[in-house]
This record gives structure tokens, sequence and C-alpha cells, in this order.
């Protein structure tokens, strides 16, 4: 006997794996913001993501946050490399 509104839909947990989510969203911010600190984190979720993903699902976005957290540590490399070339950094401030 079930009571009245409720279904068996609603009962039922999401499977999304959440290190998976976070290492994905950590690889999609670094590529704009703080790729040296959010690349290695991404890293580090995607892959303790892909151990959980048989049982929570979520490999794919596991993947793809060790892509992107990859990409974001290449792209502070390239960054620093070009900065290098060109004189270093300055900061100047008015006055």
């Amino acid at each position: 006997m079930s009571s009245y509104g409720s279904s068996s839909t609603a009962s039922s947990r999401s499977r999304t794996n959440g290190l998976a989510v976070a290492s994905l969203v950590c690889g999609i911010i670094g590529l704009f913001l703080f790729n040296v600190i959010l690349g290695p984190i991404a890293i580090v979720l995607g892959f303790v993501g892909m151990r959980q993903a048989s049982v929570k699902g979520g490999g794919g976005m596991a993947k793809a946050g060790i892509v992107l957290g990859i990409v974001d540590l290449v792209l502070f490399f390239v960054l620093m490399a070009v900065s290098a070339a060109n004189g270093g950094f300055s900061w100047y401030v008015g006055g």
C-alpha cells in the first residue's frame, strides 16, 4: 500500500558520481581561472571518479575532467613560456 502522492521514481537516488561532476567543473573553470590550482584537482578527482565509475556511473565525465585538467596545466605552462619569452611579468601600479 502506497501513501497518497508518492511515486516510485521520487524515492530513487541519482546514480551520478559527484567526484566526476566535480572533476569536470574544476576542469572547465580551470580553463579560465586558477588553472595551475584547479588542473591538478580536476585530475585527482577524475581518477578517483573513474575508480568509482563502476558503482556510481559518470565514467565519461571523469575522463573529460582528467583531460581538461591536463589541458589546464599545459595552458599554464604555455602561458608561462610565452611570458618568459616576452620579458616576464611586470606590475605597474600608477604613480
